[in-house]
């Protein structure tokens, strides 16, 4: 049964022949959903930079895969850029994700763009409408944001300047998606605003993430956790049936779509999608 809205999914370039063979695995299996489309990260803090084009070939002619690759203002010149989209426009690529990036670990400062809105603009000048672009948002607020007003602001530039869509980091609070979207309909904002899933695998490993990125995880589902111990069946059956009943909420409150970070594994997405159809 299909879902009601078009869904997506996220993976990272791998970087080793191991990795290689889990990502063709992951992508084999998730074809068979349906997405609308993927995407390919390139690592944080830019260490898969230069992997993003080959997994975005690979995804596209070795898996038919509508693939998207990320691209960010980090280090790369005008001209660096310009080769780059001219380089994915010969792959075939449709779709770009333009994000600011976080500045690499020894990197002084970025490169001739600053700002994710001014990639955009580069883009859509660059190409004249070719690329569909989507951005990034954050319905719990960018980390390094000043306040709440001042990250909508930033967004708000990001849409002006010709983003088509948006993705927003995942989160596991309804409520915070939906404020978001409606203060962002007030302040002018109308492109589509898609729901960044994380399906929960690895409860230690989110936590990090999550302290990274802004992510809050209610304290409740810690505390369930714990509290399965070493019961790995019940933690994935609990941490499947509550993503999916998050995905449902969103799906009824009128989500435009859904958009999974599979972090290159299959089952704990799949398991989620099991659960809403």
């Amino acid at each position: 049964m299909a879902l009601r809205v078009p869904i997506s999914f996220e993976f990272y370039p791998p970087k080793t022949d191991d990795q290689r063979e889990q990502l063709d695995r992951t992508a084999a299996r998730l074809k068979g959903q349906s997405p609308e489309y993927v995407s390919c990260t390139f690592g944080a803090g830019g260490s898969t930079l230069s992997y993003t084009p080959e997994t975005v070939q690979r995804l596209h002619e070795k898996h038919g895969l509508d693939a998207a690759p990320h691209v960010s203002c980090m280090g790369g010149t005008r001209e660096e850029l310009r080769s780059l989209l001219k380089l994915y426009r010969a792959l075939g690529c449709k779709r770009i994700v333009a994000l600011r990036g976080d500045l690499p670990s020894g990197m002084a400062r970025f490169g001739d763009f600053h700002y994710a809105s001014e990639l955009v603009q580069f883009i859509r000048d660059e190409h004249d409408g070719f690329f569909h672009i989507e951005v990034g948002c954050y319905p719990e607020m960018h980390p390094q944001a000043e306040d709440a007003f001042a990250d909508m602001r930033h967004f708000k530039a990001k849409a002006d300047a010709g983003a088509d869509g948006a993705i927003t980091q995942y989160f596991y609070n309804a409520d915070a998606y939906f404020r978001f979207v409606d203060d962002a309909r007030r302040m002018g904002i109308s492109i589509p605003i898609v729901p960044g899933i994380m399906p929960i695998s690895n409860f230690t490993q989110l936590r990090r993430f999550s302290e990274a990125c802004g992510a809050e995880i209610p304290r409740w589902i810690g505390k369930r956790m714990q509290a399965y111990g070493d019961d790995t069946d019940s933690i994935r059956a609990f941490a499947a049936e509550f993503v999916a009943n998050l995905c449902s909420r969103l799906m009824d409150g009128g989500a435009p779509g859904l958009h999974f970070y599979t972090l290159n594994l299959s089952k704990p997405t799949l398991n989620v999608l099991e659960f809403l159809r």
